[in-house]
């Protein structure tokens, strides 16, 4: 566990080895799970007001669930998050030419149309982060469909923080970013140490 300022960062966000591997995965953690991706409330004014751009760039079925039920919805649990077809894929993402699922408001970013990448909670996966009074928990999510990230990221040696350091840094800043690396680089050296 690492504490830095109000966070609190599980061990497997230094561990796990993981990066996206979208031609193996297809962009599985648009489609799978109980709801849509997770919303914060400062996004949601966000999620109104880019709609008429990103809205050229989705599906008709996206389209259509958005006319009905809005740009963001809420979860079983009450918790905002985007809307998703038919239970399915969400509402923003679309298919590529290979049939990979892309996110709608990413590739409107990408096109600067907007100036908002797409939702944290999407950015910093698998990273899932639980906010509390006091602290925020950011806790590494085991995911089947993601065992290709992981294979991936042993092939190339690359942990979680460093897969995630721009959506890290975009959510907590350069200097929290900055120290959990040094508390990290700190633990290594002690764990080096203590084995000689």
């Amino acid at each position: 566990m690492i504490l830095i300022d109000n966070t609190c960062i599980s061990d497997d966000i230094e561990d796990q080895l993981f990066v996206c591997n979208l031609d193996k995965c297809k962009g599985a953690c648009c489609v799978e799970g109980d709801s849509g991706a997770p919303l914060d409330e400062d996004e949601l004014a966000i999620m109104d007001e880019i709609y008429p751009m990103v809205e050229p760039y989705l599906t008709e079925a996206g389209k259509q669930v958005i006319a009905k039920e809005g740009t963001y919805t809420t979860d079983f649990e009450g918790d905002y998050v985007t809307p998703v077809i038919n239970n399915r894929e969400c509402a923003y993402a679309i298919y590529d030419g290979k049939g990979i699922l892309k996110c709608g408001i990413e590739e409107a970013y990408n096109d600067g149309k907007i100036g908002f990448k797409k939702p944290i909670s999407c950015h910093l996966y698998p990273i899932r982060v639980t906010k509390y009074e006091q602290y925020h928990a950011l806790n590494y999510d085991r995911w089947d469909i993601c065992s290709p990230a992981c294979d991936f990221g042993k092939e190339l040696g690359v942990p979680v923080y460093k897969f995630l350091k721009e959506p890290l840094i975009r959510a907590y800043g350069e200097n929290w970013y900055g120290q959990l690396t040094d508390e990290i680089d700190e633990r290594q050296e002690a764990r080096r140490e203590a084995g000689k």
